[in-house]
């Protein structure tokens, strides 16, 4: 079902500050900058390999990431695991007992679709399941 990792999600407070970090001293590449409004975030992309670092900055002090942020500090925030069908591996995680966040898939950035599974049921560990065309 899980095909490889394919982003780590790493809240920040400052996007522009943080692509330095990312790109211009890690040598990462860029890839882009969207919002994502109906998560209330602001995301970069940076490929590393045949994966991504995915960086939330939140357009809201009310979004996930804001809150995230103002009880974690930032850091990574989620890991996100590549799968071919996403209803498919919510309904598998479901059947196995996993707490899911989200019943049905919702948009995310890049245009996947993705779903969390709730950290109570995964060690602590925010787990989102995203599947690319």
């Amino acid at each position: 079902m899980v095909s490889k990792i394919d982003h780590i999600g790493i809240a920040v407070n400052n996007l522009d500050e943080a692509i330095k970090l990312y790109k211009d001293v890690l040598g990462l590449e860029l890839h882009g900058v969207e919002v994502v409004e109906e998560q209330k975030v602001k995301v970069a992309f940076l490929s590393i390999g045949d994966t991504e670092i995915e960086l939330l900055e939140s357009t809201s002090p009310e979004g996930p990431i804001a809150k995230f942020i103002e009880t974690k500090g930032q850091g990574i925030q989620h890991i996100a695991f590549k799968v071919g069908d996403v209803e498919a591996a919510l309904a598998e995680m479901k059947e196995k007992g996993m707490r899911l966040i989200d019943e049905k898939p919702r948009y995310g950035a890049g245009g996947a679709r993705i779903a969390f599974l709730h950290p109570k049921s995964t060690d602590g560990v925010l787990i989102e399941l995203c599947e690319r065309k």
